[in-house]
């Protein structure tokens, strides 16, 4: 077995997995945080019950291995207990994660200034105060924007998901899409695409619906109808975990950042990613398929 990296935050610990035995049908989706990991475990979900009614119960059913907030004994049991088709989620680089040839991995991208602007917003929907000198509600400083650019890949900085530890994600991932079984989708191509990601991820499951059942479950997993249910969608939904299950769904759209840097700020994140990214790979991290922002939700 190929050595693995090793993340280990306040909130997260990539060694988790090696309690996790991995079966040759189970689905991984990884992905830095808010880049649409809830979106595509609902995808997942519905393609796999082929009910655009399902309760997707993310949490406990496709569970969140590298959170250290629930004992890994019970969350090892549970997920070893299942006779279903498994899913599971984690925010650990791919370069962190047990790589099993018949496993499939989702690996789940945004504009990086997207996540970070909607990871802020996020927080604050959360119970947990672990970062809030990364993240201070009163910044005139602008101290979240210079953490989140000067932050490591790995230690603490892990779970405070800064630039470094994007680009790793995405480096980790790139390193791997040449398999079969590992995927890279882009936020933005699933706004522009929804169909099309639906079907793309139903072939890799070797999955097949009717067009009508299809059309039912594109439709469920529409941003407005995820928003509208949020007590059935969110992780956690319902169960009073975060301040507002419809919180979590905030807007859905791209560009959140514009208008909100400095030009100074703008400098020093252009330089960051030129320096650890080629044009092609970062216009397709910032802007998916079409490498631009053209065409990106508003």
């Amino acid at each position: 077995m190929t050595a693995r990296n090793l993340y280990l935050g306040p909130l997260t610990d990539s060694r988790r997995w090696d309690r996790i035995a991995i079966r040759p049908d189970d689905v991984i989706v990884v992905t830095p945080p808010k880049c649409g990991t809830t979106w595509m475990q609902t995808i997942v979900a519905l393609l796999l019950s082929g009910d655009p009614q399902v309760d997707t119960e993310l949490s406990i059913k496709m569970p969140w291995i590298d959170i250290r907030l629930r004992e890994i004994d019970d969350v090892a049991a549970r997920v070893e207990a299942m006779t279903h088709r498994r899913s599971m989620k984690s925010h650990t680089p791919m370069d962190g994660l047990p790589i099993d040839d018949s496993a499939h991995y989702f690996c789940v991208f945004r504009h990086p200034l997207d996540a970070h602007f909607s990871f802020r917003k996020h927080l604050r929907n959360l119970p947990l105060r672990w970062f809030d000198h990364w993240f201070p509600e009163d910044d005139p400083d602008g101290v979240t924007v210079r953490r989140f650019l000067d932050g490591g890949a790995e230690g603490f900085d892990t779970d405070a998901m800064p630039l470094a530890h994007i680009i790793r994600h995405y480096q980790a991932a790139s390193a791997l899409a040449d398999r079969s079984n590992v995927t890279l989708f882009h936020y933005a191509d699933m706004t522009r695409d929804l169909r099309g990601t639906f079907v793309k991820v139903a072939k890799l499951m070797g999955i097949k619906h009717s067009p009508d059942t299809m059309d039912s479950l594109v439709q469920a997993a529409t941003f407005d109808n995820m928003r509208a249910h949020a007590d059935r969608f969110a992780p956690a939904g319902g169960k009073g975990f975060m301040k507002s299950d419809t919180a979590f769904f905030d807007s859905g759209t791209s560009g959140k950042w514009v208008g909100q840097l400095t030009d100074a700020e703008i400098a020093a994140y252009d330089q960051q990613m030129d320096a650890a990214l080629s044009p092609d790979d970062r216009a397709w991290l910032e802007y998916g398929a079409s490498g631009s922002d053209a065409g990106s939700a508003a």
